[in-house]
């Protein structure tokens, strides 16, 4: 079936307008760079700000993986906008590689000697340099081919319509989660859990991969809203599927506090002293608010938003709740990176600003670059009719 507004969306985008983002963020992230001299701080802000960004992204590849794998039909008319945030990855593998020279200043354990630290040197094996940048590399490639092989393989199918190209994502993607999730969980442990490297968590891919999936997810609402307020998804998402949307955020929601909770109660009631540093910096001095703060904002509000049924079918309320969890989820990842950087009480931080503007401005560029080569939904898929007559 094909429908008159998902033909093309480079009619209803200013041909200049990528070109201008682009710009405005390398020029950003250009005076940010220049006008700060702490170099310590603008490295962590750095990293704190493209950890936001990817992990939201490789959550908008673990739904594309999950509705090929399930072979879900709801999800065919949003399909296409997660693809294209997902091919973002491509450019975050760019933008990775400023952090080649601001690791030395953010993993210590590369600046530490041999034989300096007993627990260091018990993790020897696994934290080298070049191990750690070889996994690095297999992260990063393999989140964009996979990105970029499942939206080639749903664009293909917009000029001729044939369930070969279904059943070859299918294959992609069985293959493609486990490789997900072996890399979202390492990722998560090196980028992350490696700001110290004297902690341990046996279940930090799971908090982290909660995290990136609910996040993607706010995402997709976020997008799906504003296409279909310029008309471009009005014939094709429905309340229904505003509905379904709203329903794994709760879902999602509940995880990630599941997930949360789990980690800090078998910290807690092991009682280990290289386990308890964790929470113990983070619950001292300016810390504790932010905290308490993350525990409202980022569970209790959400979650009770998010209960009423006929609420989650208004797009505008959805998506204040989607703006609202992608605010906490920069929140926990602050939480996370930034005491490394400042133990005693949260920085002043103007890099993450400055860093912030210049990522939301690039990668912004290049999903409208996205948008317009391609129709706004999979056109051709044989199971449109069905994502667009769902009924809840």
């Amino acid at each position: 079936m094909s429908h008159p507004d998902g033909i093309s969306t480079a009619t209803h985008l200013n041909s200049r307008s990528h070109l201008l983002a682009v710009a405005a963020g390398i020029f950003t992230l250009a005076a940010g760079v220049a006008g700060w001299s702490d170099f310590r701080q603008l490295a962590f802000s750095y990293l704190l700000v493209f950890l936001f960004f990817f992990t939201i992204c490789a959550g908008c590849l673990f739904w594309i993986l999950v509705h090929h794998t399930t072979g879900a039909r709801w999800s065919i008319v949003v399909r296409r906008q997660l693809e294209n945030a997902a091919a973002l990855l491509v450019v975050l593998a760019v933008l990775f590689l400023p952090l080649v020279v601001f690791a030395p200043s953010i993993w210590s354990w590369m600046t530490v000697p041999a034989g300096t630290d007993p627990v260091l040197d018990a993790k020897r094996a696994y934290l080298v340099p070049w191990f750690f940048w070889g996994r690095s590399a297999f992260y990063l490639l393999f989140f964009a081919v996979a990105a970029l092989l499942l939206r080639s393989a749903s664009v293909h199918q917009d000029s001729d319509g044939s369930p070969r190209w279904n059943a070859r994502c299918r294959k992609l993607s069985l293959a493609g989660l486990p490789l997900f999730a072996l890399a979202i969980t390492f990722a998560s442990i090196d980028w992350l859990m490696g700001l110290d490297y004297r902690w341990s968590s046996t279940i930090w891919g799971v908090y982290c991969f909660a995290g990136s999936a609910l996040s993607g997810l706010c995402l997709l609402v976020l997008i799906v809203s504003a296409l279909r307020a310029k008309g471009m998804l009005a014939t094709v998402v429905s309340r229904d599927h505003y509905q379904l949307m709203g329903r794994l955020l709760l879902a999602f929601t509940m995880f990630w506090a599941y997930i949360a909770y789990s980690q800090y109660m078998l910290i807690w009631y092991a009682n280990i002293p290289e386990e308890t540093a964790y929470f113990a910096l983070r619950s001292s001095g300016g810390w504790r608010f932010f905290g308490l703060a993350l525990l409202a904002g980022h569970f209790l509000i959400p979650f009770l938003l998010l209960l009423p049924a006929d609420w989650k079918r208004r797009p505008a309320f959805l998506c204040l709740v989607a703006a609202w969890l992608l605010a906490m989820h920069f929140l926990d990842l602050y939480l996370v990176v930034m005491p490394i950087l400042s133990p005693a009480s949260p920085p002043i931080s103007w890099p993450c600003i400055f860093c912030l503007l210049a990522f939301a401005c690039i990668l912004s560029a290049a999903f409208i670059r996205l948008l317009a080569s391609s129709v706004a939904w999979p056109a051709r898929d044989p199971h449109l009719d069905e994502s667009i007559n769902t009924k809840i």
